[in-house]
């Protein structure tokens, strides 16, 4: 998949502004940011769900606006929101979905078993949907969206809104399809998803993109190793900050806590201590993407 230049506009608004990518067969690729970033319009345009507004796209080796027919039939889409029939069973969402692919009924029937194993669904084949947990559902609209064996799927923001066992377990699945050789392509704006999952990721902010590499790489570049977060008493993390500045690379104040950024948090903590200062809290971390993201904007992933 290559873009060069790649543009949406909606009227005077641009959602997504000239952009530059490449995203290899059987990678896994992720966009990483905040609610509005243009992930969600870029996953449109790569889908053929939503037109090009400028510049060039290429998905698969066609023209999604010559050949979207043919694009979506070797994609596998994960929107945001499951439109799954809540009053069908289980099986009857894989079956009926791969009719729209033109598959023989036998092959469907083949595969929804394959993938309701997939999905460790197996036991609940014949349970409507209604009623199942989130994660389940989630399961679920993956493994329909594998129905027609694709070699590209798409996966937009795949595991908001359910809890961390359920996260942990759809990552499993995610991984297990990227060792079987298929392209991923994730939105996300969670910074420890985009680690466990992308062999190489963007970080995009009012639709242009901040920085590209893989997680590792963004992490050395744009932050230290460890970061030490202490928390005051409300309204003193300034103050706090200006006098602990020698003791840091760097450090950023938040609404809630002090972070500062060195190579040795156990030794910075304890040179904080030694300076007289007691925080009513103290943590050290490694660094993670959401501080590569705070470093390029100024802002956290959920601001």
């Amino acid at each position: 998949m290559v873009a060069r230049g790649l543009t949406k506009r909606f009227g005077d608004f641009v959602a997504v502004d000239s952009v530059d990518f490449e995203i290899d067969r059987g990678e896994s690729f992720g966009f990483l940011g905040p609610n509005g970033a243009g992930k969600t319009s870029t996953m449109k345009m790569i889908s053929c769900t939503s037109p090009v507004s400028g510049g060039t796209l290429r998905v698969l080796g066609m023209d999604p606006a010559v050949d979207g027919t043919r694009i979506r039939a070797r994609i596998g889409l994960v929107p945001q929101e499951d439109s799954l029939d809540l009053e069908l069973t289980v099986l009857d969402n894989l079956m009926i979905y791969g009719r729209y692919f033109d598959l023989p009924r036998p092959l469907i029937r083949r595969r929804a078993q394959q993938l309701l194993e997939f999905a460790q669904l197996t036991d609940r084949a014949d349970d409507r949907v209604d009623p199942l947990s989130g994660g389940m559902k989630r399961r679920l609209t993956i493994a329909r969206s594998l129905i027609s064996d694709p070699d590209l799927l798409i996966l937009d923001e795949p595991t908001t809104g359910l809890d961390p066992q359920a996260r942990h377990l759809l990552w499993d699945r995610l991984y297990r399809l990227k060792q079987e050789g298929k392209t991923l392509v994730i939105t996300t704006h969670y910074m420890d998803e985009a680690e466990q999952l992308c062999d190489r990721l963007v970080v995009m902010d009012h639709g242009r993109f901040a920085a590209e590499g893989t997680p590792r790489e963004l992490i050395e570049r744009y932050s230290t190793r460890e970061v030490v977060e202490l928390r005051f008493r409300s309204g003193e993390h300034e103050s706090v900050a200006h006098r602990l500045a020698g003791l840091a690379v760097r450090s950023e104040v938040l609404p809630d806590r002090l972070l500062l950024y060195t190579a040795d948090g156990d030794a910075t903590l304890s040179q904080v201590h030694a300076a007289g200062f007691t925080p009513e809290s103290a943590l050290v971390r490694r660094a993670t993407l959401e501080d590569v993201f705070l470093r390029l904007t100024g802002r956290t992933l959920v601001d």
